[in-house]
C-alpha cells in the first residue's frame, strides 16, 4: 500500500508523567484515549498512552519508560497546531490551564495574532488557531 493522504500519522513523544499528560490532552483538550498499555520495569518496556479523536487521521503517542526515562526536549517551535475555524474559546483555554497547561507567548507573531499557545505538562506546545486550513 502506498503512502498517501489517507495514511494514518502517529506523533510520538516521551513524557515525564503520563497521568499529567492524560489530564491535559484528554480532560483539557478533549482527545479520547485510543490505546493504553503498561510496561514493566525492565529496560525497553514502557508505558504507552495513545490519544486522538476517533475520526482523525492521526493520533498522539506518549511513552514513559521507568527503567530508562527519556527526558522530553521540546523547543518553542515544536508545535501541534489545531485549526478551530473560529475564535478560540476562552473556556477551552481555561480548561487546558486547569488540567496542567500553561498559556505562553509564541516567538512567532503569527501564532500570537491568530491563536493561543498552551504548553502541556512536558513543555510541548499546542496552538489553537482561529483560522482554518486545508491542503486541497
Amino acid at each position: 500500500m502506498p503512502v498517501n493522504g489517507l495514511s494514518h500519522i502517529r506523533i510520538a513523544r516521551p513524557s515525564r508523567d503520563l497521568a499529567a499528560a492524560e489530564r491535559f490532552w484528554a480532560d483539557g483538550l478533549g482527545l479520547s484515549v485510543v490505546w493504553r498499555a503498561e510496561g514493566g520495569g525492565e529496560p525497553g518496556e514502557h508505558d504507552l498512552l495513545m490519544l486522538g479523536w476517533p475520526d482523525a487521521g492521526w493520533h498522539l503517542e506518549l511513552v514513559h519508560e521507568a527503567a530508562h526515562p527519556v527526558e522530553p526536549r521540546p523547543t518553542e517551535e515544536d508545535l501541534l497546531v489545531v485549526y478551530v475555524d473560529e475564535a478560540v474559546p476562552e473556556d477551552l483555554v481555561a480548561r487546558l490551564e486547569a488540567h496542567g497547561g500553561k498559556r505562553v507567548s509564541s516567538p512567532n507573531p503569527y501564532w500570537n495574532r491568530w491563536g493561543v499557545t498552551v504548553e502541556d505538562p512536558d513543555g510541548y506546545r499546542l496552538v489553537l488557531c482561529e483560522r482554518g486550513w486545508s491542503n486541497a
